[in-house]
């Protein structure tokens, strides 16, 4: 089983003066660009770090703009089973889109984690090309020959 810190996840008030900022500062490039869970979700790369960009305004009383943190693995079942065995409860289930799986947990001082799997045989064929640059397993290119 393969873990990476794989983006942290923002809130934005509006998504296209947020794109810009990251652009235009720092110049960021868009890697994914869907709705997912109901809302747009923006992938973008500044190096080799991912921000995860959510259409929506921040959110008041807990973390401000930021929301999460994603953790990217292969075997989300395994990560369950291993944080399970380490005493972890989850409050919540695994939510399933078809080509993306998660399932959210509280670490230390409320950080907000995303455990997620991406299942490259279930990817709509229009969105594979920009899943495979966002979702990647860099290190071994893991997922190069099953998008």
């Amino acid at each position: 089983m393969r873990v990476q810190l794989q983006h942290t996840h923002i809130f934005a008030t509006d998504i296209e003066a947020t794109l810009r900022f990251w652009q235009d500062m720092f110049g960021a490039r868009v890697l994914f660009d869907t709705e997912i869970a109901g809302a747009r979700n923006v992938m973008i790369a500044i190096g080799s770090g991912r921000i995860n960009i959510y259409d929506q305004p921040p959110q008041e009383g807990r973390g401000g703009a930021y929301h999460h943190l994603g953790i990217q693995t292969d075997d989300l079942p395994a990560l369950i089973e291993h944080m399970k065995s380490q005493g972890f409860q989850f409050q919540g289930h695994v939510s399933d889109y078809g080509y993306m799986k998660y399932i959210m947990a509280m670490a230390p001082d409320n950080i907000l984690l995303e455990l997620f799997q991406v299942v490259p045989e279930k990817t709509p064929p229009e969105v594979q090309k920009t899943l495979r640059q966002a979702f990647a397993f860099y290190d071994t290119g893991q997922y190069e020959d099953k998008f």
